[in-house]
């Protein structure tokens, strides 16, 4: 019941650019082949600061959605999905919020930083307030125990872990519940049962995390242990009740280094971008007229590569023999900028011409893209329907038993 299973999620911006190929989809493209994997449109997300203005949100999802598969994210390898059409997510975040402390959501660290970057935004919302407990419902919701994520998105997984537990302590007490863990603790048979109680009595003495992965796995393996027995097992092996929603763990992703046309981070805010499906004479054009390093006035000035934001690009895009071409070229006036800027050029083209081909397809067939978003939202929702039976059950909303 609780595999592995990666989850994702982007607000729809549009097309996106080489910084969101870099820092995000290249990441998901190697997952899709290690994991199960689950990405998603957090269009709902989108309007916690666009509330006012959400007109351009669909254009900008299935958008969004073509340059994931123009970047080789695989609808056969992962399940793509938008958030709003799974209304389970929404119906977990109500539930959650009820049982929140608004403190835990105040603490957030980019709940203030936020307001003071975005000062021309109303942001005085329940729905930018609570925004990272919609958030820890998109996690919860598919028991997703694996979340990709950079330095600064470490606090909400913490944030998530903390809410489950909350919420396995509060509602996942059912009376007996230790005399029903210790009866289907005897279920697994002798030698199981043994191991079981080794690694539950390693984890709860010593706090040995590792022994709590082996017990996980032990149960993973007893295919005919009813549904109630292994949430019971889950969280009497953890000293919880049952486990009835999993604490994430996060996959630490490097923050991208894809600089912008300017030497700045590529973002749309300093339009400093090259989009993933740019065309060919629109990236050349870009990159030509990328500023140098300011000393090299005339052609015969000897320059400073690492003043040059074109230097930048070439330690993405080029191999050492081109680079040590270029720290030469550059500080002997050998070569001039126009020339240090055409390898950039060769291999951007390069690394977008699948992604142009690969695009074309579903923007000469638009219906497939829809078909293959209308598959990944029956399966995220089957997944869904799952957790939230169980959520009502253990809140006492369940009224068909």
């Amino acid at each position: 019941m609780y595999q592995e299973r990666v989850l994702s999620g982007m607000r729809p911006t549009g097309s996106l650019h080489l910084g969101h190929y870099h820092g995000v989809l290249k990441n998901w493209v190697r997952l899709q082949h290690e994991y199960p994997c689950l990405f998603f449109v957090a269009d709902w997300h989108a309007l916690t600061t666009n509330y006012d203005d959400p007109h351009g949100i669909e254009k900008a999802s299935w958008d969004m959605i073509v340059d994931w598969l123009a970047a080789g994210v695989d609808p056969a390898q992962a399940t793509l999905f938008i958030q709003s059409q799974v209304p389970e997510h929404a119906e977990l975040h109500l539930l959650l919020s009820m049982m929140t402390p608004l403190g835990w959501l105040e603490r957030v660290p980019t709940y203030k930083d936020q307001q003071e970057k975005l000062t021309h935004k109303d942001l005085t919302t329940y729905g930018f307030l609570g925004y990272p407990l919609l958030m820890s419902a998109d996690i919860l919701i598919y028991r997703a125990d694996k979340v990709p994520v950079g330095e600064d998105q470490i606090p909400h997984v913490e944030f998530t872990r903390e809410l489950a537990r909350r919420f396995n302590h509060m509602y996942g007490r059912e009376p007996g519940f230790e005399d029903k863990a210790k009866a289907a603790v005897k279920s697994l048979g002798s030698k199981r049962a043994r191991s079981y109680e080794h690694f539950r009595t390693r984890f709860q003495q010593d706090g040995d995390a590792t022994a709590i992965a082996k017990a996980h796995a032990l149960l993973d393996e007893v295919e005919n242990l009813p549904h109630e027995d292994r949430e019971r097992l889950n969280g009497y092996l953890e000293g919880t009740g049952k486990m009835i929603l999993v604490e994430p763990g996060y996959l630490l992703t490097e923050a991208s280094k894809m600089p912008g046309l300017d030497g700045q981070k590529m973002s749309k805010s300093y339009d400093n971008t090259i989009t993933l499906r740019e065309d060919e004479a629109s990236v050349t054009h870009k990159v030509k007229r990328m500023p140098t390093d300011p000393a090299r006035v005339r052609r015969t000035d000897p320059g400073e590569p690492e003043r040059c934001p074109v230097w930048q690009l070439h330690q993405v895009y080029s191999d050492e023999a081109c680079r040590d071409w270029v720290q030469k070229g550059c500080r002997s006036a050998g070569i001039g900028c126009i020339e240090c800027k055409q390898p950039v050029i060769d291999a951007i083209l390069k690394e977008q011409a699948p992604m142009r081909e690969r695009a074309q397809t579903y923007l000469d067939a638009p219906g497939l893209v829809r078909d293959i978003i209308a598959d990944g939202n029956d399966r995220a929702r089957a997944l869904a329907r799952e957790t939230m039976r169980d959520v009502r059950a253990a809140m006492s909303l369940d009224y068909t038993r």
